[in-house]
């Protein structure tokens, strides 16, 4: 008996789905396997401008697409970091770079020596040494050349678009080399007695579907994974009280920044995305601490811009399915989980369970070690994301609302808690190696957010004081030659990948 899997159905569209669509039909492929994806115009999509990390060009190396292409066809911009206005305090802002800072040596990481002459009196902002922030503070962004010598490093980026358009692009994407989209509302899903396995969804006016391994990307509804298989969800929001947010396009005002944009208000936060033909504006909410109402309004009376839709609600609750696989059924994107966008993460959820999934694809015989190994793989690195987000809004120095005082006084994970004291101890927090943010990540908010370490690493008095300052002088005069060629963002995008439909 042949035990491979030949038709696999996703259901629903959107981000999560057309990514789907689009990696299984690339590594796959669709001879000897049918995809089928079935979404609904009915329903639809929740498509807000969409910011991303580094990582995902990882996945447009899978499809093996064209990046001007897609960042014309997304009506993208380039993306260097994320800057946090107002967290640790009113006034104050910080970047999370998506670049390195300086250069490690002699087995640890630049930082350390950073913070030895930091406590000598002796170096200057952290950003000065790292390309990316520097690049991200004037405005300009460029890749790094395809014949760059070795010693120059990378320009690390990631990427701002519109979802809608991902999705359609993706869509086209997948079409094109097999996948079918069938329209329809499903209305019941039928599980084989035996097994309990799903066998078919029925949709309105009773077309049904088959297949043997079925994809969940219903969104926070959780089609299968939640109403048919009751997987169970891990509800995070005493540590993310944030359960709400107001989404709104607005024309472009000035130059497209290389950055997305956090700004902390009275209970909560908002975005800012600048595309090539709007702007992302959101503010992300607790109804615990502010009116919907209240909300919607702050958000109209603080975005630039022109207005160009009515302010979206949408709602969701922090945290994760205890399984994301069950049975024969795998829930990506919403349907899976959902941490706010603080530090655009929820593309990389998608783009990490495919690339699990493609790992361990399964047979028709479902593996139970497998699933298991799955499940345990993906909630650690949700768990890692989640308390690196708590980290945001727990070190806040702020008092001047309800909410941020809530934030500042919460208890939180016992596995957040022993970072921060390693952090303020001596500069490290030790990431373990599934996690998604690094030492570098964890240094930027840390010490942004106002944690100064005790300590550093004691190799890092290895270098005399003399040859310190001469590897700063040096790494500094590199990060500015290399910043001194770049163009402004604006001229990069017009020069290489600007959309002739981008009103500007």
């Amino acid at each position: 008996m042949d035990n491979r899997i030949t038709e696999i159905v996703i259901v629903g569209g959107g981000t999560a789905g057309w990514m789907s669509a689009a990696a299984l039909a690339r590594v796959i492929g669709t001879t000897s396997c049918a995809i089928t994806l079935v979404e609904s115009e009915e329903i639809g999509t929740i498509g807000v401008g969409e910011a991303t990390i580094p990582p995902i060009a990882l996945f447009n190396k899978l499809l093996g697409i064209d990046e001007d292409e897609f960042v014309r066809e997304t009506q993208g911009t380039f993306k260097l970091g994320i800057e946090f206005v107002d967290w640790k305090r009113l006034g104050e802002r910080y970047l999370h770079s998506f670049g390195l800072f300086g250069v490690d040596m002699n087995g640890i990481s630049f930082t350390h020596y950073w913070l030895r002459a930091m406590k000598q009196g002796a170096a200057g902002d952290r950003d000065l040494f790292n390309a990316e922030a520097e690049a991200a503070h004037l405005g300009k962004f460029a890749r790094t050349p395809p014949n760059a010598p070795p010693s120059l490093p990378r320009v690390n980026y990631a990427f701002q678009f519109d979802a809608s358009l991902y999705a359609a692009y993706l869509r086209r994407y997948a079409e094109a080399r097999g996948v079918v989209r069938t329209e329809g509302r499903i209305v019941s899903v039928r599980r084989d007695p035996e097994s309990g396995l799903i066998a078919s969804v029925e949709l309105a006016g009773g077309n049904r579907i088959g297949g043997q391994f079925f994809i969940d990307c219903s969104g926070f509804r959780g089609l299968l994974i939640e109403e048919t298989f009751a997987a169970g969800y891990d509800d995070w929001s005493r540590w993310l009280p944030c359960n709400r947010a107001f989404a709104m396009p607005t024309s472009n005002v000035g130059r497209l920044a290389p950055y997305t944009r956090a700004t902390a208000h009275e209970a909560g936060w908002q975005w800012r995305i600048p595309l090539q033909h709007r702007t992302g504006n959101g503010y992300v909410f607790s109804d615990g601490f502010v009116a919907e109402d209240e909300a919607r309004q702050q958000l109209i009376g603080r975005v630039e811009g022109e207005p160009l839709a009515e302010p979206r609600l949408l709602k969701f609750v922090a945290g994760r399915r205890k399984s994301s696989w069950v049975g024969n059924c795998l829930a990506i994107g919403l349907a899976g989980g959902f941490l706010e966008p603080l530090e655009s993460t929820s593309i990389h959820l998608v783009q990490a369970a495919l690339a699990k999934l493609l790992a361990f694809f399964p047979q028709r015989h479902m593996d139970q070690a497998l699933i298991a190994r799955f499940n345990s793989e993906m909630n650690g690195l949700y768990d890692g994301i989640r308390d690196f987000l708590i980290a945001h809004y727990k070190l806040t120095e702020r008092e001047d609302t309800a909410f941020w005082r809530y934030c500042k006084a919460m208890e939180i994970p016992d596995s957040l808690r022993a970072r921060l004291e390693l952090f303020r101890s001596r500069g490290e927090v030790m990431p373990g190696g599934q996690e998604l943010f690094r030492e570098v990540n964890w240094f930027s908010i840390l010490h942004g957010q106002g944690l100064v370490p005790e300590d550093y690493h004691p190799v890092a008095d290895a270098l005399s004081a003399e040859e310190l300052a001469s590897r700063l002088s040096q790494i500094r005069a590199g990060v500015k030659a290399r910043v001194d060629t770049m163009p402004s963002h604006d001229d990069y995008i017009a020069y290489c990948c600007a959309s002739p439909r981008a009103a500007r």
